[in-house]
């Protein structure tokens, strides 16, 4: 599936300042898009958008910190850069705990408003491949059969087929092609492959904690 390309999505009720903004950021070779207010940004944002959102602190209705945690509960937490006359010390602090990506006093020199923005791609870059591969993971371990999870428990605590078998009541030939199955699934060959996917995917909080014992 071919990806969206990466946008730029700035939001400000000031139209002039709409217009110079775009102006600026086409003529450096991005894709823009302009809302006047926040709720029209959600509201038209594509789910599986790419890019960066560059907004003003103050904003009519629903303002910048607001939008901000709209984005970070969202399936797609785009970075978020603050522009504002209006920003004080206590504010940028709080959106920066929040996980702005950078606030810049408005007007910002051009060069630094565009380190800014690459900056910002960069990063929806990185952390979408990562929401991507924890997706792909998520749903290799949704795969699983609950009898398969059980042994993976056993295999990831380094029991011998012999000694899950008796745990399990079950076959060591059950167990084996149980084994088969999972790896399979899960695309490792070996177990310690087996145990770089599960740590990563108790991280990500795919399985629970105690899954692998």
């Amino acid at each position: 599936m071919t990806k969206p390309e990466p946008t730029v999505f700035v939001v400000d009720d000031d139209a002039s300042y709409l217009v110079g903004v775009k102006r600026l950021l086409r003529a450096a070779g991005y894709s823009v898009r302009c809302f006047s207010s926040a709720c029209t940004f959600l509201a038209e944002r594509p789910l599986e958008a790419r890019g960066c959102v560059v907004t003003d602190l103050k904003l009519p209705g629903m303002d910048g910190l607001e939008l901000q945690d709209e984005l970070a509960r969202s399936d797609n937490p785009q970075p978020i850069i603050f522009l504002t006359g209006q920003g004080d010390i206590p504010t940028t602090v709080r959106a920066m705990r929040r996980g702005a990506h950078d606030f810049l006093v408005k007007t910002p020199p051009r060069e630094a408003f565009l380190a800014a923005i690459e900056r910002a791609l960069a990063s929806d870059v990185r952390e979408s491949e990562k929401r991507d591969r924890q997706r792909r993971i998520r749903a290799s371990f949704e795969e699983l059969s609950p009898r398969e999870l059980e042994v993976l428990s056993h295999v990831l605590r380094g029991r011998l087929n012999k000694q899950i078998a008796e745990d399990l009541g079950i076959t060591e030939r059950s167990v084996k092609r149980h084994r088969t199955n999972f790896k399979r699934k899960l695309g490792v060959k070996s177990v310690a492959g087996l145990a770089r996917l599960a740590a990563e995917a108790k991280v990500s909080g795919i399985i629970e904690p105690d899954q692998s014992g």
